[in-house]
């Protein structure tokens, strides 16, 4: 959903009627989540995803705050089928995911579970013939519920993505994805909407839609590359 950014104080003082802020979210600031997204070199990974099949997946590198080369990011494989979504997440060392990436070799002393996830992105990334392809980065804030471990509600700013410097190490920031005044809200859940949000969102004119931050800048690429084109043929 995206809302003016204007709007978020108030949203957001209704949703702590219900709602908790989220422990990272320190003195009422935002955290810093940082991404890079793997695909080849035609886009066929988000083509596939923004055209809303029954079966998706992405395999992205992610990060809170700008790591250093020996702070644990999290590698995933993020999927979902029939919109029930999965995730599969292998946490190391952001120098080891590197080392991974460019040997394709499993440290025998991780756990059980890195080890497995590091398997099947290994699947991946040679079945889909995918690269470090873009990076994202936005500014977080946070809300859960004490008594429903599957709710949550994320208000997302200063959306930024860029096509090359792939290394989350080098740090935040690229082109403005989303107008500076909009923020993204998204709301996770099991079953039914809360009858209580569902009036907040009536209250501010907003109603239940969609969007991919990824896949708007696949998107917003595509525009790109083509006004490109345009222009040299003139």
């Amino acid at each position: 959903i995206i809302i003016n950014k204007s709007d978020f104080p108030a949203i957001s003082e209704r949703i702590t009627e219900y709602l908790i802020p989220d422990k990272y979210n320190e003195g009422g600031k935002p955290y810093d989540i940082c991404n890079i997204y793997f695909d080849n070199d035609r886009g066929d990974v988000i083509r596939n995803s923004v055209s809303k099949p029954k079966y998706k997946a992405k395999l992205r590198l992610r990060s809170y705050g700008t790591p250093s080369l020996d702070d644990n990011v999290f590698f995933e494989i993020k999927s979902k089928t029939n919109k029930v979504g999965t995730k599969r997440r292998a946490i190391m060392p952001l120098k080891k995911i590197y080392d991974f990436l460019e040997n394709r070799i499993i440290d025998e002393d991780e756990s059980y579970i890195n080890q497995q996830v590091l398997r099947e992105i290994s699947y991946f990334i040679e079945t889909y013939d995918v690269k470090p392809k873009t990076y994202v980065s936005y500014r977080r804030y946070a809300f859960y519920s004490k008594n429903d471990p599957n709710l949550r509600i994320t208000f997302d700013t200063d959306i930024v993505s860029r096509r090359d410097d792939l290394r989350l190490e080098l740090g935040n920031y690229g082109e403005t994805l989303l107008d500076e005044n909009k923020m993204i809200i998204e709301i996770k859940f099991t079953g039914s909407i809360p009858l209580w949000f569902a009036h907040i969102l009536s209250d501010f004119g907003l109603a239940i839609g969609s969007f991919s931050k990824i896949g708007h800048e696949f998107k917003k690429n595509l525009l790109n590359t083509a006004d490109e084109k345009g222009n040299k043929n003139v």
